[in-house]
């Protein structure tokens, strides 16, 4: 007797699999530097991606446009995602959460490669991308050494041009004349 699971095509469960790796690589290293995006938030915005492109792709007629017009969805619909981690603190001026958004935009688009089949471009940009987590950090810290630039303790961190919160042009009271 046949079930279930003996319908489900392997390559199917491979590319889900691999989309959900990828998410789990890359949202484990959020998780180990204590970001607001971990291991959770990684895997479902690369199981998604990679869902959608799978339901575009097996679609009868399926064609480049198609896939292009999910395409675009997925990095602009990311953005949204993305920006919920980014903070900026009115005290110090500094801006959190640059990488974790760029890692979770990333994470959509090896989702996304990996839906449509292309194995082998995303194993190697998440190799690429895995490199740039682990060493990205501390090779900014050493050049920052290097040439006299002041570093925070955290990757993430930027000092934002912005002025602070107090300085910001207040409206004119509305006079009844």
């Amino acid at each position: 007797m046949q079930t279930f699971i003996d319908h489900i095509p392997l390559e199917l469960i491979s590319r889900l699999c691999l989309a959900l790796l990828a998410g789990i690589v890359l949202g484990l290293n959020r998780w180990l530097h204590h970001k607001s995006a971990g291991i959770r938030t990684h895997s479902l915005v690369a199981l998604g991606s990679a869902m959608a492109m799978l339901m575009t792709g097996s679609q009868i007629g399926a064609d480049a446009q198609a896939l292009s017009r999910v395409l675009q969805g997925l990095v602009t619909g990311i953005g949204f995602l993305g920006a919920g981690v980014i903070i900026r603190e009115n005290s110090s001026r500094r801006i959190h959460g640059l990488t974790t958004a760029a890692s979770l935009w990333a994470c959509a688009l090896l989702g996304a490669a990996f839906g449509a089949g292309q194995v082998t471009l995303g194993l190697i940009a998440l190799s690429a991308m895995l490199l740039t987590l682990l060493i990205g950090g501390p090779l900014e810290m050493l050049v920052g050494r290097l040439t006299g630039h002041t570093h925070t303790e955290n990757g993430d961190d930027l000092q934002a041009n912005c002025p602070p919160a107090t300085h910001r042009i207040k409206k004119k009271p509305h006079t009844h004349t």
